[in-house]
């Protein structure tokens, strides 16, 4: 089994006071974008778009199935939200984009990423290897339960969402509560 590289650089607006942390991107093959949660059958953007348009297909194109990368990114430097994932290296024990057949081969060093970051004051974890990582990171014994949040350390929060993949038996609409919770708390809506 050949390791696989992290392709993307960290995504980190210099206003960030939120990081995304997921856990690996999946293989290329996935992607409809160059750009974090790359596989059109991931939620993700969906649920962006929902928690803060009320349109789950806010940064969708529908017609083209794939996301709208540059309104994206844009959101993203405007609210000031960060993205990378918990993992730099990893060895798949199966070719597919399941956490459960990912092998962390180098974790990633996130207080070296929050440093790039100085207003971050909150990560959001958006699945259970992600939040697995973050624990292990700052020595965190008990992972939080989901929806729930965390001090790290210093007033740094972790909040521990529900994966945005389809595979997750939750429905979307829970999801996005979920995450519109956090937006809300950070972004003091």
């Amino acid at each position: 089994m050949t390791l696989e590289h992290h392709p993307l650089e960290p995504f980190l607006p210099k206003n960030a006071q939120l990081l995304f942390l997921g856990s690996f991107p999946p293989p290329k093959q996935r992607w409809c974008m160059d750009f974090y949660y790359p596989n059109f059958q991931n939620d993700h953007w969906r649920i962006e778009g929902a928690a803060w348009f009320n349109d789950r297909n806010y940064f969708v194109d529908v017609e083209k199935k794939c996301f709208l990368k540059e309104k994206i990114v844009d959101f993203l430097h405007q609210k000031g939200i960060a993205l990378y994932d918990t993992a730099q290296t990893v060895r798949r024990l199966k070719d597919n984009a399941s956490d459960a057949f990912l092998e962390i081969v180098e974790p990633t060093d996130i207080k070296a990423l929050l440093q790039r970051i100085p207003q971050c004051h909150a990560i959001a974890t958006t699945g259970e290897k992600a939040t697995g990582e973050v624990c292990r990171y700052f020595g965190i014994n008990t992972v939080p339960p989901l929806g729930s949040k965390t001090d790290l350390e210093n007033g740094l929060f972790l909040h521990r969402l529900p994966s945005s993949s389809r595979a997750y038996p939750l429905a979307f609409e829970k999801k996005v509560a979920a995450y519109r919770a956090v937006f809300q708390e950070v972004y003091s809506l």
